[in-house]
């Protein structure tokens, strides 16, 4: 083994043990890592199979240059954010010119290129060490024994993922809405034959895993094309009723896991929602309701004419209303907290597509080290001043989605005792229900803050202005004697949303009537298939075949049937609500078994 110590050879096998060592990195942080053994012992396995296959290290040392490129970019979302690379931070670094880059990350920006530099220097290096020497070639008859294992192995772990693939499939068909396949499933692997880890655990290894990540993206973002080009021809044939007295800007404020009744506006009797509740031009909604309670199903109703009964099927072959917008000469803007590529996103990015500017602002995505907010905050004022005469901004929030506490500042942390500071609380744990109901109430009281602000930067400059805001979905927090929290459950706590609409002074001098309508159907029944309608008549735009019917701010408004994905499609206004979960359940549904 004293060959090991010649300075090549020494310099490649160090190289590749700390590249096996980049997702242990966490613990060096103090996080935990989820089967270190098991990541060790996929990196070992992927180590023998490549010098199996290429024979030497300078045959494979080139393939491994953008594990090495990407490498500053991984410890920093691991310092930062806790979380590796994701397709989600591929999609944010295809996409972010390098202006944008460096206006982000600030002075930290001077560290990462010297970090890159570092590691470019590093690579190069190692890559001269494989170069040179010949001590670490595979040359005996063992390398073919040993691919041929590898081989069939390979062979083993990919009819493991078809054969489990059908059921999932199917399962995947049936919440979309669509039968199930014809195809004869495949008989499952033996427990002996079948392969120690899955897939995706093999993402988390470094560096073959790297490879992983970016055949995920690059499937994101085939899914992204597929869902754009079955809309790509469609049209609004939008135009504004008076260009001459069309409005500046219009907002549209997207809330994530929002509850009705912990806003203070609407009746909570902690003081939830102050700032809001001093604002004369707001018209808040009491009674509007999301037809399911999941971001990705529940956003494009919000968004698009997309019917409620469609929510659960995929795609959509119309625009949304940034289209309609863009056709009446509007600029439009889709500013997000939240995360653009994985599987619950896509459906609503493809949509986010459709605006002139995008920008995806959270690197840390739904982990407990996130950013607030109040990212969008910057953003916001430069949509506000730029010189096109007339803006549509939408901000997609984080709003109060799980962790609570860690959705907004330290001094918002009002009432306690909270989550703050807890490490890793477990969601479902009936024991913390005080700190998570504070934690909750906590994260209304800054999403208030927050829309006070965006309100008071529309006040700055005399505008024709108006705002709304519609949560995606609500939550249910171990209410009374209910074992539930979270959402995904068939709660009224869950459907019913907190919603407002906002103008300003110029706006309402400018569109009397609509205002006028705004503050009559304040208390009209409701839901998110409103929104897209609403929007679209604040921003005075017509289009062929328009649903004035549907908008709050028209006389035509009329009530339509409100269903809700509870133990099927169930018209809400003509259900039972049971229990102290507030199930909602059809009439014509037997009772679900106690809980």
């Amino acid at each position: 083994m004293r060959f090991l110590l010649r300075p090549a050879n020494l310099t490649l096998v160090l190289t590749y043990l700390v590249l096996s060592l980049v997702p242990l990195f966490p613990l060096a942080l103090g996080m935990p890592v989820t089967g270190p053994s098991q990541l060790a012992g996929m990196a070992v396995f992927a180590w023998i199979g490549a010098w199996a296959l290429f024979k030497r290290p300078a045959y494979f040392h080139w393939l491994l240059l953008p594990a090495f490129l990407a490498l500053p970019a991984e410890l920093y979302l691991y310092t930062w954010y806790g979380q590796g690379i994701s397709t989600h931070h591929l999609g944010i670094m295809a996409e972010t010119s390098p202006l944008e880059a460096m206006e982000y990350l600030g002075g930290r920006v001077w560290l990462m290129l010297a970090v890159l530099v570092a590691v470019v220097a590093w690579w190069a290096g190692s890559y001269r060490a494989a170069l040179v020497t010949t001590d670490l070639d595979w040359n005996d008859r063992s390398r073919f024994l040993v691919l041929g294992s590898l081989l069939a192995g390979a062979g083993l772990f990919a009819y493991g993922v078809k054969a489990s693939a059908g059921p999932k499939a199917d399962a995947m068909r049936f919440e979309a809405g669509k039968p199930a396949s014809a195809a004869t499933a495949l008989p499952p692997l033996p427990r002996w034959a079948q392969p120690p880890f899955e897939v995706k655990a093999f993402a988390r290894s470094w560096p073959f895993g790297v490879v992983v990540r970016g055949l995920d993206f690059y499937k994101e973002r085939v899914y992204l094309a597929d869902l754009h080009r079955r809309s790509a021809a469609f049209r609004f044939g939008a135009s504004q009723a008076d260009p001459a007295r069309a409005p500046d800007v219009i907002v549209m404020v997207l809330g994530e896991s929002a509850r009705f009744d912990r806003w203070s506006i609407n009746g909570y009797a902690r003081e939830t929602t102050p700032l809001l509740a001093q604002e004369a031009n707001l018209v808040a909604l009491q009674d509007l309701i999301t037809s399911v309670s999941a971001t990705r199903l529940s956003v494009p109703v919000i968004i698009s004419r997309k019917p409620a009964m469609q929510s659960l099927k995929d795609g959509f072959t119309e625009k949304s209303f940034l289209s309609a917008f863009r056709e009446a000469g509007y600029k439009t803007f889709w500013l997000s907290n939240q995360i653009s590529f994985g599987k619950f996103d896509t459906p609503v990015s493809v949509f986010a597509k459709e605006a002139d500017a995008v920008e995806f602002l959270n690197l840390g995505g739904f982990t407990d080290h996130s950013n607030y907010d109040e990212v969008l905050l910057q953003p916001f004022g430069r949509a506000l001043l730029d010189p096109a005469p007339k803006k549509l901004i939408v901000l997609h929030t984080l709003g109060s989605h799980w962790n609570y506490a860690q959705r907004y500042p330290a001094r918002f942390d009002q009432w306690k005792p909270s989550l703050m500071g807890v490490r890793k609380p477990v969601l479902t744990d009936g024991g913390i229900k005080p700190q998570l109901n504070n934690s909750y109430d906590n994260s209304i009281l800054y999403t208030d803050w927050f829309l006070a602000q965006l309100i008071g930067k529309l006040k700055d400059a005399p505008r024709a202005a108006a705002l709304m805001y519609v949560a995606d979905h609500g939550q249910t927090l171990f209410d009374g004697a209910c074992g539930q929290v979270f959402h995904g459950h068939n709660n009224q706590h869950e459907f019913h949303v907190p919603a407002f609409a906002w103008y300003s002074d110029g706006y309402g001098a400018r569109f009397p009537d609509k205002v006028a309508q705004l503050r009559r159907h304040r208390a009209a029944r409701l839901s998110t298939e409103n929104v897209f309608h609403t929007l679209v008549d604040l921003g005075d735009i017509r289009y062929p075949g328009e649903s004035l019917h549907r908008s709050i701010a028209s006389a035509q408004l009329a009530p339509h049937k409100r269903y809700v994905d509870s133990y099927g499609w169930t018209d809400y206004d003509n259900a039972r609500i049971k229990g102290d979960c507030r199930e909602v359940i059809d009439k014509g549904t037997p009772l679900p078994r106690l809980r």
